[in-house]
């Protein structure tokens, strides 16, 4: 490969394999909502700050290492399950070359390449088994097998995210506080922020994406807090 080949091959676009972008935005969103709700629940329920607090806080910390444990479990569950396709994909190669040959040839050709360019395409790939069994994965698999997210990354980047977003509402409690309303304003400013922020990545409208979560946090909230004052 020379080095205008390098060039051209420098990453421009945006994560799209599910790493750490997913993990941060759903552990943000998740952080928020869980605390705001929660807040909202035992807040409704008439209870005093220093118990607001300490289910805030149980809530952050429990919830940043469920998302984090669950992350990392569902992220290396599904790297596991690639790499056992891709074994089964170099043990047909080994034993069904000509077949996965043909299939080969017949994926670039359903993909919009002529026969003759897939049959070209295919033929060049034999000659080397790496290169052959990642065009294998890409076509059949739809991924790259040496391009998987990390467990670890997606684990970490929702940890953080679902803490962060956790402890938004309780800061007001946390400086002394005892409104109820003024944390719950505040989570709503961070719910609409978070949503603003996502779009970001999406390049879609920034109020629209925080309008959107904004009304589905406090829904949350309004439910749970109903609930709370009914109990009480």
């Amino acid at each position: 490969m020379d080095d205008e080949d390098e060039l051209l091959l420098v990453p421009h676009h945006g994560d799209v394999t599910g790493g750490w972008l997913r993990a941060a935005v759903f552990g943000a969103m998740d952080g928020l909502v869980t605390n705001i709700s929660l807040i909202a629940g035992v807040g409704g329920g008439g209870v005093d700050r220093q118990a607001i607090v300490l289910t805030g806080v149980a809530g952050l910390v429990a919830g940043a290492v469920s998302m984090a444990i669950g992350e990392y479990t569902s992220v290396r569950t599904s790297n596991e399950q690639l790499d056992a396709e891709v074994r089964k994909e170099r043990r047909e190669l080994r034993a069904h070359a000509e077949i996965e040959q043909r299939e080969l040839v017949a994926s670039l050709h359903r993909a919009g390449l002529s026969r003759e360019t897939s049959q070209r395409i295919a033929d060049e790939a034999a000659a080397d088994p790496d290169l052959q069994l990642r065009l294998h994965a890409l076509t059949e698999l739809g991924v790259i097998p040496e391009e998987k997210p990390s467990p670890w990354t997606a684990a970490a980047s929702s940890f953080v995210c679902f803490a962060i977003g956790a402890l938004i509402p309780l800061l007001s409690f946390l400086f002394g506080s005892d409104e109820l309303w003024l944390a719950l304003a505040i989570g709503g400013a961070g719910l609409f922020t978070a949503g603003a922020l996502a779009t970001w990545a999406t390049k879609g409208r920034w109020w629209l994406g925080g309008a959107r979560q904004l009304v589905l946090g406090l829904a949350a909230a309004g439910i749970t807090y109903l609930i709370g004052a009914a109990i009480a």
